[in-house]
């Protein structure tokens, strides 16, 4: 065993769970965008042009998974970054992906498991070729090095502060899904970002409508209170949202 580790970060607080009065309000959902830009842009123009009969808040939510498989990821974050759209709020929310990279850049996941799985491209878009890292540098340290230095500290802030969940009196928003039978201020973090057949294969009734992504469907559909809207936009093009407004809602395609 080596005497000297390689230092780490501290490990991040739990996520803030937020609570949302949807009265008088338009929500726009988005499901995945892993890097599709020009997809969310796309679909954000279309968003705008919906909403403008509706009057009171309108709130965009994006349900995490921003980075990593798709071609730009930084441009993707530095749109989020920046402003919504005019007469809109936004409420990016985690997903499994940016926990992924800042885990890696926090030095508790190796850098491979990271590029296995979309990193590559994340750093790609960064003007980063980790495969011929390798031949630049002397060893794997200068390598998780220089990869550290050319992500913006913005960026890394953004997804340190994400949230992991909205909930209003009859809505979920949230990246994976819940664990059912558990009380919304019991769910595992880890279950809200990653959860998969516990949820998406549960009989057990749910008493809120959980919207969420993570899962890759070719139709978004309801089913048993649950609407996953990640429609694999990095592999099929086609990034969705779902509005709504009141009791009524209705899917938005980029």
């Amino acid at each position: 065993m080596s005497l000297f580790q390689r230092s780490r970060k501290p490990r991040a607080a739990p996520r803030e769970r937020l609570q949302m009065d949807m009265q008088d309000t338009v929500v726009y959902a988005i499901g995945d965008v892993h890097g599709c830009y020009s997809e969310l842009r796309s679909l954000e123009q279309k968003i705008v042009l919906d909403a403008l009969p509706f009057r009171g808040r309108k709130i965009i939510i994006m349900l995490g998974d921003y980075v990593d498989r798709g071609p730009q990821s930084k441009r993707v974050l530095d749109h989020l970054t920046a402003p919504p759209p005019r007469g809109f709020l936004r409420v990016c929310l985690a997903g499994n992906h940016e926990v992924m990279m800042l885990n890696y850049l926090d030095g508790y996941l190796p850098r491979e498991p990271w590029l296995a799985t979309g990193g590559l491209e994340t750093l790609f878009s960064y003007g980063i070729d980790a495969q011929h890292l390798g031949n630049l540098y002397s060893s794997s340290e200068a390598v998780d090095r220089r990869i550290r230095e050319v992500i913006p500290a913005s960026h890394v802030s953004f997804m340190r502060a994400l949230p992991v969940m909205v909930c209003s009196r009859k809505f979920v928003f949230v990246h994976a899904g819940i664990r059912p039978g558990i009380d919304l201020a019991e769910q595992d973090e880890d279950d809200l970002l990653s959860i998969r057949s516990d949820f998406l294969d549960s009989v057990h009734l749910l008493d809120r409508w959980v919207v969420h992504g993570h899962t890759i469907v070719d139709v978004p559909r309801l089913d048993g209170h649950r609407l996953g809207i990640d429609t694999g936009a990095f592999q099929s093009g086609r990034l969705t949202a779902v509005r709504i407004a009141g009791k009524y809602g209705k899917l938005l395609f980029s």
